[in-house]
């Protein structure tokens, strides 16, 4: 696959433009470097967002404690009833 430089041109707010020449003077570089790897970052971010399926975004939620009772998907009615009347009425 052949690469080419490709020249973009980018219209900056002044607020911008003055946080990314105090970054690249900060870390010594040019200000085209400090937007390439931003670009890459952004896009890497999102690409990987966008391919995770709903489970993986959730997944963190889902099995991370036990409850130490086994009958929650068969007793969950009356289990769920005995938390509820624990709740003060002024809530």
């Amino acid at each position: 696959m052949e690469v080419f430089n490709m020249p973009i041109s980018v219209r900056l707010d002044k607020e911008t433009e003055a946080l990314l020449l105090k970054t690249a003077e900060a870390v010594n570089t040019t200000k085209t470097e400090i937007l390439k790897a931003s670009i890459r970052e952004f896009c890497r971010k999102t690409l990987e967002e966008k391919s995770k399926k709903p489970y993986d975004l959730i997944a963190d939620l889902i099995g991370g404690e036990f409850s130490g009772q086994g009958n929650l998907a068969i007793d969950s009615e009356e289990i769920l009833r005995k938390a509820f009347r624990k709740i003060p009425a002024w809530l």
